[in-house]
């Protein structure tokens, strides 16, 4: 006897939401939607369609997003094509990205005069980062003429708006007499605020300042605030300079046991000095 074969409600509607899909994919894009729906998680998936429709700041996060990792696979190539997107349509912010990708060559062949060219047009919009970068390029003469004044120059309106890594470059500057006057003054006020927006480097300097009484009254205890603050940091020159003011007793309570504890942490990080002190006084790190 013949019977009627039945279809199954629950396969009846999986191959309507099957039909859905496929529709979805063919009017929106094809095999690169299919890939946004399924494989790309926050926060790439929130610009992904604000990139495709031209939206600079989009583009710039989404290529941010493949540079990272964020959402999506890791890939430099798809960041500098999306950077590229960005920085074209003026984003200050892709255009330094841009320059970045040329500087490191991650994405594209490394080209200095490239790197140099998108960070002068971020910088022009007032871009700290590009300007602190343009300044890099400047100081060394890698795809522009070396010119440490026009460095002085771009690393001064980075530090104004409070970039740290600026701030100290600056200092340098001053300190040196390296494309301005030399000025001590000047050299310690750049060198505090770097240093007091937790730039480690900066605050190691500034307590050697203190230790040594240059530029600045001599201070042992101060020193060894600034010592402590990068040495927390993990800036083996500054985990030395502290692990030494244990064991002298300068600016601080004398105290071997911190001293070599201090030495142990410069020396993991091949520190040559606090290495030699430690053997000789029969210490392994």
């Amino acid at each position: 006897m013949n019977r009627t074969r039945e279809i199954d409600p629950a396969t009846k509607r999986s191959g309507t939401v099957i039909i859905l899909i496929v529709l979805a994919v063919l009017l929106l894009g094809g095999a690169g939607f299919l890939f946004y729906w399924f494989r790309m998680g926050e926060p790439a998936k929130g610009y992904y369609e604000a990139a495709k429709q031209g939206d600079a700041e989009a583009q710039y996060q989404l290529g941010y997003c493949y540079y990272n990792g964020d959402g999506v696979r890791k890939d430099f190539s798809e960041a500098f094509k999306w950077w590229r997107k960005s920085a074209e349509q003026g984003n200050a912010d892709g255009q330094c990205a841009l320059g970045t990708c040329y500087a490191k060559g991650e994405g594209i062949s490394q080209n200095d005069r490239k790197a140099v060219e998108w960070y002068r047009k971020a910088a022009k919009q007032g871009d700290a980062e590009a300007q602190y970068n343009l300044a890099g390029f400047y100081y060394q003469g890698c795809g522009v003429d070396q010119d440490k004044a026009e460095a002085v120059d771009l690393w001064r309106k980075a530090a104004e708006q409070g970039l740290p890594e600026a701030q100290y470059n600056l200092g340098l500057c001053y300190y040196r007499g390296e494309g301005v006057e030399e000025d001590e003054s000047e050299a310690v006020k750049w060198y505090r605020k770097a240093a007091e927006s937790g730039y480690a480097i900066a605050q190691n300097d500034l307590g050697i300042l203190y230790a040594h009484g240059e530029c600045v009254d001599e201070d042992k205890e101060e020193a060894v605030k600034w010592f402590r603050k990068a040495a927390e940091q993990g800036i083996a020159a500054a985990q030395f300079n502290l692990g030494v003011c244990y064991m002298t007793g300068e600016g601080v309570q004398e105290s071997g046991s911190e001293g070599i504890k201090w030495l142990k942490k410069a020396a993991k990080q091949d520190h040559l000095e606090a290495q030699r002190i430690l053997r000789r006084r029969g210490y392994t790190w």
